[in-house]
């Protein structure tokens, strides 16, 4: 192609030239030697030349810069976008690499326009994601008689897979918070489900591994291969004022032994939701002692997977169970008292975990802390702590 360019352009550029001169130089003998149709005819073959040149000037020259003129006006009116951006290819080699540069320059720009436009739809969606979850599981909690609960989940992104519930039936209170692997949407839609199929089956069990059984039986057979889900859940006896722990593949049960001054870690078990088809001989509710002045700390695996920079490269550390322990342990008691309240140990937690992040911290997934009290009669809560931190005792995270 190119070396038929270059004899094409060769031949033009020898008739722009050669015509005008032969033309200048012997335009008196023409005058003289040719009769008049000769010269009718030499004036056919001028305008003959005329035409042939300006043909192909038009059709490899003008017109792809005017069509791709055309071209760039449709896109900036948006009239392209179903439709791909090809240019013919001309006798010009140097032509075809700049039509070559602007269909690709251009297709590239409708791709990202595309995408910006559909990514906008798509944050509309996630926000109307984030709202039905917000509504659902955001709620003011249920008062526990004997105990007292704080409890707060804070997503990494628009929409979180770590959650928490607490479900009143009969004398029992069921508290829970649960972990999804696998991130955004379809999780989330699984945690919806997983929330809502509970709540019913609270209706019906009394126990935790009877609920756990039944929401995994009825999913299993819905859900990916490659998702699961964990839990640790308690489940309060407020007349036999009793606690009972399930677990399912989730973080230790976190608990302070107010008359050892110590906390203790309770192993969960390790199966998880959706791991086996049946999992109801698996599963068991244990009772944990749990007296007054006792503190039990549920939370979400990223707080002890927190780590102290901003970024992985090697050299981090993570918060770990060791830091969560002395958090707890290391909590205020309340009003020169000698016992801790859940909003001791819940700031605690929050300001050590903050300072241990330092600044330029990057919340890499969701994470739910949940602290539960077991009141005393003389407990009360207006010599407690108060709910905000003061900004002196923490960096930057914060709920």
């Amino acid at each position: 192609m190119r070396w038929f360019y270059t004899i094409f352009q060769a031949i033009i550029l020898m008739i722009l030239i050669a015509n005008p001169l032969m033309y200048f130089l012997y335009w008196e003998k023409f005058l003289e030697l040719w009769d008049q149709d000769k010269l009718q005819t030499l004036a056919w073959i001028i305008i003959t030349e005329f035409l042939i040149i300006t043909f192909f000037i038009r059709k490899f020259f003008h017109n792809p810069i005017v069509k791709l003129e055309h071209t760039i006006k449709n896109f900036l009116v948006w009239n392209l976008k179903n439709s791909s951006i090809d240019f013919k290819k001309t006798l010009n080699p140097h032509l075809n690499y700049t039509l070559s540069f602007f269909s690709k320059t251009l297709n590239t720009l409708k791709n990202i326009k595309d995408e910006f436009i559909h990514g906008k739809e798509i944050k509309s969606e996630v926000d109307l994601g984030k709202e039905i979850q917000w509504k659902m599981l955001t709620k003011k909690l249920i008062k526990i008689p004997d105990l007292d609960v704080i409890v707060k989940s804070k997503p990494a992104w628009e929409i979180g897979w770590d959650s928490y519930d607490i479900i009143k039936e009969w004398d029992n209170y069921f508290i829970y918070v649960w972990d999804a692997t696998g991130h955004w949407v379809w999780a989330w839609f699984i945690m919806i489900m997983v929330n809502a199929l509970i709540s019913w089956f609270c209706k019906v069990y009394k126990n935790w591994a009877n609920i756990l059984a039944r929401t995994n039986e009825i999913l299993k057979p819905r859900v990916k291969a490659n998702l699961l889900m964990s839990l640790l859940l308690v489940r309060w006896d407020s007349k036999e004022k009793k606690l009972f722990m399930t677990w399912a593949w989730h973080e230790y049960l976190m608990i302070y032994k107010f008359n050892q001054n110590r906390t203790f870690r309770i192993k969960s078990g390790w199966v998880a939701l959706w791991m086996i088809k049946d999992i109801s001989k698996l599963l068991k509710e244990k009772e944990i002692l749990f007296e007054e002045n006792d503190i039990i700390v549920l939370y979400s695996d990223w707080i002890t997977e927190a780590i102290n920079k901003p970024k992985k490269d090697w050299s981090e550390e993570m918060f770990l169970e060791k830091r969560l322990e002395a958090s707890i342990n290391n909590a205020p008691y309340v009003n020169w008292n000698d016992y801790k309240s859940a909003r001791s140990v819940f700031n605690n937690i929050t300001m050590d975990l903050s300072k241990f992040m330092w600044y330029k911290h990057v919340q890499l997934d969701d994470v739910t802390l949940a602290v539960i009290h077991y009141k005393t009669t003389w407990f009360d809560s207006k010599n407690d702590f108060a709910e905000k931190i003061e900004d002196t005792y923490i960096t930057e995270w914060n709920w």
